[in-house]
């Protein structure tokens, strides 16, 4: 990208006008990450919500060595909750490993289930098993939407030995929690989850039997 063209977006991030920002921040998507989060931390604590949180989401994709430390701060002590959760899933993006740590705490101490939710979820895109006993705490919190990013990251994680805590799963009423099972089940070549995703594949919910079906076929080849 030229120039001329950074330096266009670069006035649009300090325009007036919200959608300006927005739109600059969304032009970004094809400007590598040295040059464009620059850019980006122009708007990281912008007035506008919808500003700071797509370009909180934007420090997750354009990975840089700045990224990081500014993610950790925002999940850290940042008093909206809702970039608090940006903040936890970008770092999931970035899987830096040094992110686990910071992801755990917020597990761990953030009373919003949303970022308890994000921080999850990012632990399994780091794949480290060593947050295994988080996720299962988030498995057995008797909370739904944490149990389905438990579910799936018990799986990025490749947690072999919780197979069982999570095809206790299987029979749920939320059809979501039985989809996120299947998914996750394509994680692991095992008798018992190959047997689960067979019992998935006839569900009476048509995605839940796609996902098993979509397992299957990757642990079965």
């Amino acid at each position: 990208m030229s120039n001329i063209n950074l330096v266009e977006i670069s006035n649009n991030l300090e325009s007036s006008n919200s959608k300006d920002r927005l739109l600059a921040l969304a032009s970004l998507k094809e400007v590598d990450p040295e040059q464009a989060v620059p850019l980006i931390k122009k708007v990281i604590y912008d007035d506008i919500l919808s500003v700071r949180s797509m370009a909180v989401f934007a420090l997750g994709i354009k990975k840089t060595d700045e990224c990081l430390p500014i993610l950790v701060k925002l999940l850290e002590t940042d008093p909206d909750y809702g970039i608090r959760a940006d903040a936890a899933g970008a770092l999931g993006y970035l899987r830096d490993i040094r992110a686990f740590e910071p992801l755990v705490r917020a597990f761990y101490e953030d009373t919003e289930w949303l970022v308890r939710f994000s921080a999850a979820v990012s632990l399994g895109n780091l794949g480290d098993i060593r947050a295994k006993q988080v996720l299962l705490e988030a498995l057995h919190s008797g909370e739904t939407v944490l149990q389905q990013a438990a579910i799936s990251a018990l799986g990025e994680v490749k947690a072999e030995d919780c197979i069982e805590e999570i095809l206790v799963f299987a029979q749920s009423q939320d059809w979501l929690i039985r989809q996120r099972l299947a998914e996750s089940l394509s994680n692991f070549k095992t008798e018992k989850s190959i047997s689960a995703l067979k019992f998935l594949a006839k569900d009476a919910n048509p995605q839940v039997c796609e996902a098993a079906n979509h397992s299957l076929g990757k642990v079965l080849n």
